[in-house]
C-alpha cells in the first residue's frame, strides 16, 4: 500500500505539521528533526501528491514556463535546466508553447493562469521583454522569472548572459585571425538577444578601427533556412566576407550549408563562427567555433530564483564561454 503522510509523522516521531513543513521546504525546522523526516520518507518511499501539498498551503506546487525558440535544442535545454531544478522541491513544471505571430500571446498567458493556479513562471525571449505579459502578470501578482531580458531590469529576478560581450568576443577572435570583411547575421527582429549581439560585433569592429559595411550585415530568423540565405546573398558579392559571424548555431549551420553548396571552403576562403553552443556546432563539418550560452544553466538558476521561499529581484549573470573549433581555422 501507498504510505501517507501519518505514516511518516509516525515514523519520524514528529506530528503531521511538522511533516509537512519539511516536504514543503519551510524554514524553522531544525536540522536533526529535518533529518529524521527525510529517513522516513526515504525508509517508507513517500510520494506526496501536489493535490494534497497544494490542499496543506496557498502553493500548487506547480511553475510554468513559456517559451517559443526556432531551436528545438534551446527548448530541450530549457526544459531539462528547469526540471532538474523543480525535482529537487517536488514541483511540476507546465511547459506553454505559443506562435509569437498569432496576435494570441496575451490572451493565452491571461488563461494559463486563470486555470492553473501557477506558483510563478519562466519567461524567455522574446516574452521576456513583452510589456502587455509584464504589466499583466504584475497586476495579478504572479511571480516572475525571466530569461536574458533586453530592459525593464526592476521588472522582475533575471538571468543572463552578457550577449554584447560574448559576441564582441567571437569577432575578436575573427579579428586576430586576420580577419577585416567580416558578415553577420542578425537574429530575429524581437529578441533583444539579437540587438545585444550585434552591438558587441560592431563595438569590437570599431576597437579594431573597421568601419561596418551595411552590405554584410544580414537580417536572419535564428534558424537554418535564413542563415544560409544570408549567407548566400553575402558570398555571391563581388568582394565578399573571409569570414561570418552569425547569432545562433543554427544560422552558422546554415550558413556552412551555402558555402558548402557554393563550393566555397571553409575555413581556407571564408570562417564561419555561430552563438550557443548547441550539439549541432559538433556535428556540422567543419565543427563550429561558437560562443557557449549556457542555456541549461540559465534555466535551473531561473527556476532556483522562481523557487526562493521570498519573492526576488536579483539580476543574475552567469558566464558565457568561446569554444574554438576547425571553422575558423
Amino acid at each position: 500500500m501507498r504510505s501517507t503522510i501519518k505514516d511518516v509523522s509516525e515514523r519520524a516521531g514528529v506530528s503531521i505539521k511538522t511533516v509537512s513543513r519539511v516536504l514543503n521546504n519551510e524554514r524553522y525546522v531544525g536540522a536533526a528533526t529535518r533529518e529524521k523526516v527525510e529517513e522516513a520518507v526515504r525508509a517508507l518511499n513517500f510520494r506526496p501528491s501536489l493535490a494534497a501539498r497544494s490542499l496543506a498551503g496557498r502553493r500548487s506546487f506547480q511553475i510554468g514556463l513559456i517559451c517559443d525558440n526556432p531551436s528545438p535544442a534551446y527548448v530541450y535545454a530549457m526544459q531539462t535546466g528547469i526540471r532538474d531544478r523543480c525535482e529537487a522541491d517536488g514541483v511540476r513544471m507546465i511547459a506553454q508553447p505559443y506562435d509569437r505571430n498569432s496576435g494570441r500571446l496575451l490572451e493565452e498567458v491571461e488563461a494559463l493562469v486563470a486555470t492553473s493556479h501557477l506558483d510563478g513562471l519562466i519567461l524567455t525571449p522574446p516574452v521576456s521583454d513583452h510589456d502587455d505579459v509584464l504589466d499583466y502578470l504584475k497586476q495579478r501578482g504572479v511571480r516572475v522569472v525571466r530569461v536574458s531580458p533586453g530592459r525593464r531590469p526592476e521588472a522582475s529576478a533575471a538571468v543572463f548572459i552578457d550577449n554584447r560581450a560574448a559576441a564582441a568576443e567571437v569577432t575578436r577572435h575573427l579579428l586576430a585571425r586576420g580577419h577585416r570583411r567580416i558578415g553577420h547575421i542578425v537574429g530575429q527582429r524581437d529578441f533583444a538577444t539579437s540587438a545585444h549581439r550585434r552591438e558587441g560585433y560592431l563595438s569590437a569592429l570599431a576597437e579594431a578601427g573597421i568601419a561596418p559595411e551595411p552590405e554584410l550585415i544580414e537580417q536572419g530568423d535564428y534558424d537554418f533556412a535564413s542563415g544560409a540565405h544570408a549567407a548566400e546573398a553575402m558570398l555571391s558579392l563581388a568582394h565578399p566576407p573571409s569570414a561570418i559571424f552569425a547569432a545562433s548555431d543554427d544560422m552558422a549551420a546554415g550558413a556552412l550549408a551555402a558555402a558548402h553548396r557554393r563550393g566555397v571552403r571553409v575555413p581556407a576562403e571564408v570562417a564561419i563562427a555561430g552563438f550557443g553552443d548547441d550539439p549541432l556546432a559538433s556535428y556540422v563539418w567543419p565543427p563550429l567555433t561558437t560562443m557557449r550560452q549556457p542555456v541549461r544553466d540559465l534555466a535551473w538558476n531561473a527556476a532556483d530564483l522562481l523557487l526562493a521561499p521570498e519573492e526576488t529581484f536579483e539580476q543574475r549573470e552567469l558566464p558565457h564561454a568561446l569554444m574554438v573549433r576547425d571553422s575558423t581555422g
